[in-house]
């Protein structure tokens, strides 16, 4: 197909995740070609720098030659083995092991699934069971963030606290409850960490008494909420949150999607806080983004009730028929690999600094009035006015105006609806390459602050 046929073929059939279906239309698709390191190049020959890892999920970097040769060399011996019937993979069983290994000391188990929403999903499934096999079926009700992001399937979704995952979709669900999100630049306190966490807390303790802590099944966090605008709470927020749900008997679930493999420092973001999550999700940097493959990786005491709670020769009933996929596998392996032999994770960590420092230079910028990082993971937050935060009108389209600025710009970041802007640059990214990130981003506010509209709407 020419490129225009392409355009005009991905009008007509292909349908975009996360996105109005009309403006997408009169857009059009941009088609990728080909990606290397931290950079993609479009069908019209554009080379843009990706400061977004794809979704989240390219830590390794685009065109590992290693990746490619263990999924091709999976896919000659065996493409495919189903985990129904007892049978299995040798990739997938090492998989399992090798974060076992690697991950909070008490995650003994390991379920894989095709992705971040379903590996949520999954969680939601057997917790549920969890508790009905152990004689407390009372505990169906759910607590999490607002703003936060828990995928976007039948039941996850309602965890996701973003209204277009709950609009015309009847979510949330009753059982489903929210408490603020721990925001320290939109805290009354925003310099005081303990008075943060403390309010976290209280919360999460206020909703379990309305509720009943014997109705309360588990709370579900992120250690950095992502698609609520990279909110990165206090330091000891997340161990006391964790702590909070042992003193109330609830389960604590860590959704590491985003943050795990080396996207907040270390392997896992529990470990800045050395929390034991009762259930942790991840996906993305699992395989990052060379092939569909998420997980839960769940605590034994969890597994030992579910399993006894089993009648003789009755199956748990939940699987999927591309869970524990072998290619899949063999490509986490090989990632983790690069991760730790290959020196990608030591490089996230040595580049984490100067990606600090580059956003917080931009504090200076008009447009800014926050920075927050924490990783090779972060955010600028717009305003019009510095001194009392406030956010632009949402009829200006702020977001859409930035992408496509950063588009002429050739940068990739996340432009989100209410105005902040999200980073998360592949763990191979040099010294040179967050340089170029930082003034290329600069460059795109420029442009947008130019706008006339824009600048009418700042705010003395």
């Amino acid at each position: 197909m020419s490129l225009a046929t392409l355009i005009d073929s991905d009008r007509k059939h292909l349908i975009h995740p996360v996105a109005n279906y009309r403006a997408h239309e009169a857009r059009g698709v941009t088609v990728l070609e080909r990606g290397k390191g931290a950079w993609l190049y479009d069908a019209n020959g554009n080379e843009l720098l990706d400061a977004f890892a794809g979704l989240w999920c390219v830590n390794t970097g685009y065109g590992h030659d290693s990746i490619v040769k263990v999924a091709s060399e999976q896919m000659a011996k065996l493409p495919y083995a189903t985990g129904y019937f007892h049978f299995g993979s040798k990739p997938a069983i090492e998989l399992a092991q090798r974060l076992v290994n690697i991950s909070p000391r008490n995650l003994e188990h390991v379920y894989f699934s095709l992705g971040g929403s379903d590996a949520v999903d999954s969680a939601l499934r057997f917790i549920t069971h969890y508790y009905n096999a152990t004689g407390r079926s009372s505990k169906k009700h759910f607590i999490a963030l607002e703003r936060g992001y828990h995928g976007s399937s039948s039941v996850g979704s309602g965890l996701t606290a973003i209204g277009s995952f709950h609009r015309n979709f009847d979510v949330p669900l009753p059982t489903q409850h929210l408490i603020p999100s721990p925001y320290p630049y939109r805290s009354s306190t925003p310099d005081d960490a303990q008075a943060i966490i403390a309010a976290s807390v209280k919360a999460l303790e206020d909703k379990v008494a309305q509720l009943g802590a014997e109705n309360v099944a588990a709370f579900f966090c992120e250690p950095v909420q992502g698609s609520g605008g990279v909110i990165v709470p206090p330091k000891g927020w997340l161990k006391a949150m964790r702590d909070a749900c042992r003193r109330l008997d609830i389960l604590f679930v860590a959704d590491e999607v985003i943050t795990a493999f080396g996207r907040t420092g270390p392997m896992f973001s529990c470990e800045h806080e050395d929390v034991e999550p009762d259930l942790m999700t991840i996906a993305k940097g699992l395989t990052a983004g060379y092939a569909p493959m998420g997980a839960v990786l769940m605590s034994d005491a969890i597994y030992q009730g579910i399993a006894d709670g089993s009648k003789p020769g009755e199956a748990v009933g939940h699987g999927q028929t591309y869970s524990a996929h072998p290619v899949s596998a063999a490509i986490g392996l090989e990632v983790l690999r690069l991760y730790t032999e290959g020196g990608l994770l030591a490089n996230g960590q040595e580049q984490a600094p100067r990606f600090a420092a580059g956003l917080d230079s931009l504090l200076d910028h008009t447009l800014v009035g926050d920075s927050r990082h924490l990783g090779l993971l972060g955010a600028v937050e717009l305003v019009s006015n510095k001194a009392t935060r406030a956010r632009f009108d949402p009829s200006l389209q702020l977001a859409d105006r930035i992408f496509e600025a950063a588009g002429r710009n050739k940068i990739i970041f996340r432009a989100f609806g209410d105005n902040i802007l999200g980073f998360a640059p592949a763990l191979c990214f040099s010294a040179n390459e967050v340089d170029i990130m930082v003034e290329r981003v600069r460059k795109t506010l420029d442009d947008v602050l130019e706008i006339a509209d824009v600048r009418r709407a700042l705010k003395d």
